[in-house]
């Protein structure tokens, strides 16, 4: 008995030293900062790494780095493209589950989920086929969110500059 009260007090206090996350579902709106786009996106924990939407890509060079040019769907009107340039941080090879690998460039990307400002690395890839055009995966959300699986659409994205 003494032990297991023991546990129960080592964890209460474990808990007081965990910052406080923002709890949102497994389909939430994310904020690309840097050229003021909303997407709808996948929370995966199952993923380690976020993915976007990236069609059109053509890589170039820019002040003596490799950057990538890209384009993603724009979310008020489907028919759209909206052009995005990044430097790229590095190239992954990804093994799907079909068993074949497919190189992918990474770039830094900077989103706000929910009122959470996170940056990290983003592979590119065509999603068109898929649901969603973003991918959040615990690159972005380990430390910071935690994911509701059962809810949808908990936080807008709010990261205003007096929340930061």
């Amino acid at each position: 008995m003494l032990l297991g009260l023991a546990c129960l007090t080592q964890s209460a206090g474990a808990n007081d030293s965990v910052p406080s996350m923002a709890i949102l579902g497994a389909v939430e709106n994310v904020h690309i900062m840097e050229e003021d786009i909303v997407l709808e996106a996948r929370m995966d924990t199952g993923a380690t790494s976020s993915s976007l939407n990236a069609l059109n890509k053509e890589r170039f060079e820019k002040d003596g780095e490799d950057w990538i040019r890209f384009e993603v769907v724009d979310p008020e009107d489907e028919e759209a493209r909206i052009t995005l340039e990044r430097p790229i941080e590095r190239t992954v090879r990804i093994r799907r589950h079909s068993g074949e690998s497919q190189e992918r460039p990474v770039v830094r990307m900077e989103f706000c989920i929910g009122n959470q400002l996170l940056t990290a690395d983003t592979s590119l890839i065509d999603r068109t086929a898929l649901t969603y055009q973003a991918l959040i995966g615990r690159s972005h959300m380990a430390g910071h969110i935690l994911v509701d699986s059962g809810a949808e659409h908990l936080q807008a994205p709010d990261c205003s500059a007096d929340d930061q």
